[in-house]
């Protein structure tokens, strides 16, 4: 199972002379100059003298503000460029207890809470395990045989919800070996019955659920999760759950801390290409191609993302998995007919709603892009991966059209307000890919660069030796009913135990 994107980078508040190869506030496109809060400014005291003075109507003429026609742009498309290649410094979320220590030697254990687990149980509704979900970080709910039982056999994330909603409104492609199982979620579904996970889970791609005891070091995890593995269940002697730690945890942990550890923080400044990370193997979705074309290839892929592009395959935007919680209620169910376009500009109204202001997630890079900036990137949105573009290409979906208004990026806290399936606000039509705010700035989609891209990168330079990771997804985008069925049954015969 893969750990869920949300669905929310940019320049930030520098000039281009006080450039860092890092920056946590990459995650959002703002016309204004700075992505945070403005500083509260203190009047100067000549200021605060001139303010009791009230100026005449002659002096007021005499101090005309300039003409905007006179004013010059304060950056040129290089600089910009290179603001985007080379973001300010953000602030880190340095921990002491990690200072002059080395990485290998931290625990596991030391980096997740018992808070992350959630559980749920095999006759656990959808509907409640979707409230449970919602409230989760990591995205997941651990499943359990009853509530007596401490041993998960499976889990319940945003993938397996996309599987389920596919079902009920007749858009899923069963197997042979489903067909009963989807007929019978359909029918009560249908019927507006309750339907209880243990009746979804034939429906469900399955990784092997992979545990591993908190008191091994990082350099195992880093391992595992570097091979393609997307999280680990994480134990203590007894063998309880006492966490979740997942590929994004691990790639933040590093982020916020690798200043302290040279063999990671040396590469940040390096970019993509002298790193060779990243695949071209790429799967994408027109702007114009109804939202449940883009659902169904991601779970016919295994996917989590998948990218929105243009006519000119210049990419538009980022529909994940995580954002079919926007179509929990059975008033959304006409977005799957509505283009994905609009469906990105729903999202992008309801985030602007719950967090008061608007914001347009960027989800690509380039081949020159630091590493630093790309996990910046990550971090920042909570993504998994990112796109990766050339120059952009001219577009034919629409005709040019002024970008859309003044956005802020609304930081990698999570959304509060999650704990309820979100409204959908039905903007009146659909909106065409031009208008939107990046979809000029962006490139041609030409490769993609993921969490476990990072983490193998990492887990190499390092001297481990992490497996090939293509491996990992080939058997994650396998859709025969055989590999489907032998990874249930796995599970539920046991998880994978890494003890070394």
């Amino acid at each position: 199972m893969e750990p869920q994107p949300t669905t929310s980078t940019g320049p930030g508040d520098a000039t281009p002379q006080s450039r860092d190869p890092r920056s946590g506030s990459a995650g959002s496109l703002s016309s204004s100059a700075s992505t945070s809060a403005a500083p509260q400014r203190s009047p100067s005291v000549s200021s605060i003298n001139r303010s009791a003075h009230r100026q005449s109507f002659a002096e007021n003429l005499r101090n005309i503000p300039p003409s905007p026609r006179q004013r010059h742009p304060s950056l040129t498309q290089a600089a910009v460029q290179d603001l985007l290649n080379n973001p300010p410094v953000a602030n880190r979320h340095l921990h002491s207890k990690f200072a002059n220590r080395e990485w290998r030697d931290i625990t596991v254990g030391e980096l997740v809470s018992p808070a992350d687990v959630r559980w749920a149980e095999m006759d656990t509704t959808v509907e409640e395990a979707t409230m449970l979900l919602l409230k989760s970080r990591p995205t997941v709910v651990l499943i359990r045989e009853n509530a007596q039982s401490s041993a998960a056999v499976s889990t319940f994330d945003f993938k397996d919800l996309n599987a389920y909603l596919l079902v009920v409104v007749g858009l899923a492609k069963p197997e042979e070996d489903q067909i009963e199982a989807s007929n019978n979620v359909a029918e009560k579904a249908q019927k507006g019955e309750s339907i209880t996970l243990r009746e979804i889970q034939p429906l469900c791609r399955k990784e092997a659920l992979v545990t591993l005891p908190s008191l091994s070091n990082l350099a195992q995890a880093m391992e595992v999760l570097g091979s393609g593995v997307h999280r680990l269940l994480v134990t203590n002697e007894a063998e309880e759950a006492v966490g979740i730690m997942s590929q994004l945890r691990l790639v933040e942990f590093f982020w916020n801390e690798g200043v302290n550890f040279a063999s990671i923080d040396q590469l940040y400044p390096l970019s993509l290409k002298d790193l060779s990370i990243g695949t071209k193997d790429t799967i994408s979705v027109s702007c114009d191609a109804p939202l449940s074309e883009a659902l169904t290839k991601m779970n016919e892929e295994g996917l989590t993302s998948i990218a929105v592009v243009d006519n000119g395959h210049n990419v538009v935007g980022n529909i994940s998995t995580r954002d079919v919680r926007h179509l929990t209620n059975s008033s959304s169910a006409h977005l799957l007919s509505d283009s994905c376009i609009h469906f990105i500009s729903v999202i992008l109204n309801e985030r602007g709603v719950e967090n008061g202001k608007d914001a347009f997630p960027v989800f690509y890079v380039n081949p020159y892009s630091t590493l630093a900036h790309t996990v910046a990137k990550l971090v920042a949105t909570r993504s998994h991966r990112m796109w990766i573009v050339e120059s952009a290409s001219p577009s034919s979906t629409a005709p040019p059209t002024p970008l859309a208004g003044p956005g802020s990026f609304p930081g990698s806290q999570s959304t509060g307000s999650a704990a309820a399936a979100p409204s959908s606000p039905q903007p009146p039509s659909a909106v065409p890919a031009s208008t939107m705010l990046g979809s000029r700035m962006s490139g041609t989609l030409t490769g993609v660069v993921s969490l476990t891209d990072i983490l193998n990168c990492f887990a190499k330079s390092t001297g481990l030796h992490p497996t090939d990771p293509g491996a990992q997804r080939a058997r994650r985008r396998k859709s025969s009913s055989s590999s489907m069925r032998a990874s249930i049954d796995s599970m539920r015969a046991g998880s994978v135990d890494l003890r070394r």
